[in-house]
């Protein structure tokens, strides 16, 4: 759901499986302090990060300066 959303609004990302990569797993953890999914980071031009835990649409589109539809 979340993927298809970034989708239709053109936005490049990258899907990682956490139940299929361990690394990928510890760094989700490492990061949120919790194993739910979706997760989702956000990287700026500037290198400034920001974390989304669930699909929070209003939030994404904040995040990444969209319109909701």
């Amino acid at each position: 759901m979340e993927s298809e959303y970034l989708s239709s609004k053109g936005i490049k990302f990258a899907e990682i499986y956490v139940d299929q990569d361990a690394k990928a797993a510890e760094e989700m953890v490492k990061i949120s302090n919790q194993m739910g999914v979706p997760f989702t980071v956000i990287t700026y031009d500037d290198g400034r990060k920001e974390t989304i835990l669930g699909f929070d649409r209003t939030r994404i589109d904040q995040a990444l300066g969209l319109t909701s539809n």
